[in-house]
């Protein structure tokens, strides 16, 4: 069974797909962390990241893959587990900037594709039931006004020590918008047959609930 969630930075996709797939048994792809693992290297690496040619040329020595510890999605590149350092707001912004690259999404395509065909899955994204899954047996859209998912953004990185400002994360969140719409290649949007969950209002117990109930129906 395929489970496609898309929607902007900060709605809280990884957190509710990785609740709902514990509930439902099923297998968590947080395919952002992978995109996220190669805009890592790329940086690690010392490639210029606004030359299309460098980054092509770079990826030939990238190696992203996913592991299941316990039950919990790691992500490594070229065998480092970079689950914990992916994260920063430079990771966020050079991942959607490269992720605008064919020659990136392309190279990370058939993966994504890979894992689906091979397990029961919950995959989250920008392009997942747009592109990746087209065929998905459930498509969500899952969003929240940019004043919550900043405020969002911004107590989870207070909680780790970074200094920001909710201003500057707000500003973060809707350049991140504008740079996942308005690509030329897979730009975010709503799926014809996704289904619409707005979690401005709602807790994560709801929102998780919201999403459970979705994927139970289509059982």
């Amino acid at each position: 069974m395929q489970i496609a969630i898309d929607g902007p930075a900060g709605a809280g996709k990884s957190t509710i797909a990785k609740a709902a797939a514990h509930s439902c048994g099923m297998i968590y792809v947080d395919t952002g962390a992978i995109y996220r693992s190669v805009a890592y290297a790329l940086i690690q690496g010392g490639t210029d990241t606004e030359d299309t040619d460098a980054v092509g040329s770079a990826l030939t020595g990238i190696v992203p893959s996913l592991a299941f510890v316990g039950g919990e999605q790691h992500v490594y590149v070229n065998g480092e587990d970079v689950s914990d350092k992916i994260r920063t707001p430079e990771i966020s912004m050079t991942t959607s900037h490269i992720s605008a690259y064919p020659c990136v999404r392309a190279f990370l395509l058939e993966t994504q594709r890979r894992i689906a065909r091979e397990n029961d899955v919950i995959m989250d994204g920008r392009d997942i039931g747009t592109v990746v899954l087209p065929d998905a047996d459930v498509k969500i859209f899952l969003t929240a006004s940019p004043e919550c998912r900043a405020k969002r953004r911004y107590d989870e990185l207070i909680a780790k020590g970074e200094q920001v400002t909710y201003e500057q994360t707000l500003a973060d969140v809707i350049g991140r918008d504008k740079q996942d719409t308005e690509r030329e290649t897979a730009p975010l949007r709503q799926a014809d047959d996704a289904v619409l969950v707005d979690t401005s209002d709602l807790t994560l117990e709801q929102s998780i609930d919201a999403v459970t109930e979705l994927i139970r129906r289509a059982r």
